[in-house]
């Protein structure tokens, strides 16, 4: 098979000649829908970001319409990387210089789709909502997401109010620095014919020589990303993992794209435009790494003169423990005294998990590694029985990470561009089908989270990427239950953050004519069939009527289009966790055993289903359709 260099102009790769057509059990693989970054990933050594403002609505739909013919798809991309990791490996490890090309996605905030579509993108907004989140931005919800101090909006350089509006994200992405330039040139060409504005550009680029492959810190990057089911064959013998990466987990599609299957969540009372679609953030973290080291060294004497440490630990000992992984990627609870780097071409080691360090004395609780996805180890409280199962619960918190260095490296020895006060840290890229439950989850509840997971002593916010305060190290490590308190500083602070949403190329073209109308059509009604799960904080809607299960009081109720509550199971602060849709027809409050504390009067039903109706009123319908209970919440 062979396939085609690209000029700087082209955006994609001739399709192999032979094999094209992918395998039945993989759909997604071969999709000519789905924006090529999502599943596939454009994992180019050079990126640049282009944060766009729009000027006339009729202007940016043509510019929209030329854009989208050079927006590369899943099934290119897909295919271009299948071809260069087949090159690398016969290569052992060094990149194939043959194979080159130049991929293009785009993105649009709330306010660009409304400047699109002539009004509100999306009709039905309920509170608590991941469509709630994408209405507010990044910038409103900084509290959330530990975005204050030397992170404050008032110093991004995007995406807050003082900055110029971004409407659009485009990214261009290359193999080769001069294709990069090629293609930028093309498009600034189009944005300044069709009058839209550049709020602000992010270059971003794979550090060279023996930083290939890491962040400014020096630790490898972005090597734990998740399987996708219909995208990533899955392994015969376990179908929950993929096949030829051992430890990597499959995760529903829906996790990522609109419209499929999802882990464990109700999905979102989306339009139907959004279809294969995924919400985007770009989130720009400067990162200081002179004073990040200085501060280790600093901790590691501490640590010393109180006996909490081995006398030969280092601070590349004390770092890796910090991240959950050596420089290298090897995990430190697989090699809690050295690293052991792989052969060069060799795949990531994510074959480990967190089972038998409950309590974080090997891998410490509060390092990036097990805050930013806790494995088989979460146990939420120390009274909790059994960890945490990754089916049903944790595999729908995962994200598809895109990220990329910016900046030159920390060189005391360089050029200015190297010195401690150059610009450099990470552009965080990260796709997801639900903003608030996996992106805003991750960052409020686990690296924000001072004591997640819950023990006697704090455990911390995350180590490399949280707020300052204070942490618990395991003091004497496994064979010890003593703790340490740690004071760590600030060393990566938000310099910027959007909100956007990559929808389909079909979207695409039809936001280009014009052809989706404010709200994206009307609501409609929302049926569950048995048996159903409200969590804490989801939402049923169907515009006058928004079902939720509350996350502060654990009581159910039904709230209008203005979130007034017109309907109450009047239980609040009670031990509910969750609202069940049982098979015999019944709405129940069960609490954490499976005790009923508040139920419909509607047993000895099945086949019966629940509805949240277009008029505001909440029913539980008979198979024959007969109207079992309801809400009494329908109103004009």
């Amino acid at each position: 098979m062979t396939y085609s260099v690209t000029t700087p102009m082209a955006n994609s790769v001739a399709v192999p000649r032979q094999g094209t057509a992918p395998a039945p059990a993989l759909p997604l693989r071969g999709s000519t829908e789905i924006q090529g970054d999502i599943l596939a990933g454009f994992k180019k050594d050079h990126v640049q970001l282009l944060f766009l403002t729009f000027g006339d609505p009729e202007l940016a739909r043509r510019w929209l319409g030329r854009l989208r013919h050079r927006v590369a798809a899943t099934r290119e991309v897909a295919a271009f990387n299948e071809a260069f990791s087949r090159a690398r490996r016969n290569a052992a490890g060094g990149d194939p210089h043959n194979l080159n090309a130049v991929w293009r996605a785009v993105s649009f905030t709330y306010s660009g789709l409304a400047e699109l579509v002539g009004g509100d993108p999306i009709a039905d907004v309920p509170a608590g909502t991941t469509q709630w989140a994408f209405r507010e931005g990044a910038a409103r919800r900084a509290d959330a997401l530990g975005d204050t101090g030397p992170s404050d909006p008032a110093t991004w350089l995007f995406g807050a109010g003082h900055n110029d509006p971004v409407h659009a994200v485009l990214t261009v992405a290359a193999d080769r620095a001069e294709d990069l330039r090629a293609a930028l040139a093309r498009e600034q060409e189009e944005i300044a014919t069709h009058r839209l504005a550049i709020a602000f550009e992010q270059y971003g680029a794979t550090l060279e020589g023996v930083r290939r492959g890491k962040e400014h810190f020096g630790f490898k990057d972005s090597i734990s990303q998740p399987g996708v089911q219909g995208f990533d064959e899955p392994d015969p013998a376990n179908t929950e993992y993929q096949l030829g990466k051992p430890g990597t987990r499959i995760i529903p599609a829906g996790e990522f794209l609109i419209g499929h299957a999802t882990d464990h969540r109700l999905p979102a009372a989306l339009p139907d435009w959004m279809v294969n679609g995924s919400f985007h953030v770009v989130r720009r973290l400067a990162q200081d790494v002179p004073g990040w080291w200085a501060q280790i060294a600093d901790l590691l004497g501490a640590l010393k003169e109180r006996g909490a440490v081995p006398p030969e630990a280092t601070s590349e000992w004390l770092a890796a423990r910090m991240f959950g992984r050596w420089r290298s990627g090897t995990p430190v609870v697989k090699s809690p005294d050295s690293d052991l780097p792989a052969h060069p071409g060799a795949e990531a080691d994510n074959d480990f998990g967190f089972k038998d360090d409950l309590d974080g004395r090997i891998t410490p609780l509060f390092s990036h590694l097990r805050k930013a996805n806790p494995r088989d180890g979460l146990k939420v409280r120390p009274d909790q029985p059994e960890p945490l199962g990754l089916k049903g619960a944790l595999d729908g918190r995962r994200i598809m990470r895109r990220g990329v260095p910016y900046g030159m490296p920390f060189d005391p020895a360089g050029g200015p561009g190297n010195g401690p006060d150059a610009p450099r840290g990470m552009v965080f890229v990260c796709y997801q089908a639900d903003l608030l439950e996996q992106f805003e989850f991750i960052q409020r509840t686990w690296v924000e989270g001072d004591n997640f997971p819950e023990r006697p002593e704090a455990v911390g916010r995350d180590a490399v990427i949280g707020r300052e305060g204070a942490v618990s190290f395991p003091a004497g490590g496994a064979s010890s239950a003593g703790n340490v308190p740690l004071t760590l500083r600030q060393f990566v602070r938000t310099e910027g953050c959007v909100y956007a949403f990559a929808p389909s190329l079909p979207a695409l073209k039809r936001l280009a004519e014009g052809d989706i109308p404010p709200g994206g059509g009307s609501p409609e009604e929302q049926v569950l069939t048995a048996p159903a799960v409200l969590r804490r904080g989801e939402v049923l809607s169907s515009g006058k009527a928004r079902l939720r299960f509350r996350d502060a009081t654990g009581d159910l109720t039904v709230h209008d289009e203005n979130e007034v509550e017109r309907w109450s199971t009047r239980m609040s602060n009670n031990d509910a966790v969750r609202a069940e849709f049982l098979a015999d027809g019944r709405l129940v409050l069960p609490d954490t055993e499976g005790a009923i504390l508040w139920s419909t009067p509607t047993e000895g039903n099945p086949g019966a289903t629940l509805v949240v109706q277009v008029d505001g009123d909440v029913v539980i319908r008979a198979a024959d359709g007969r109207t079992l209970w309801h809400t009494d919440t329908a109103h004009e």
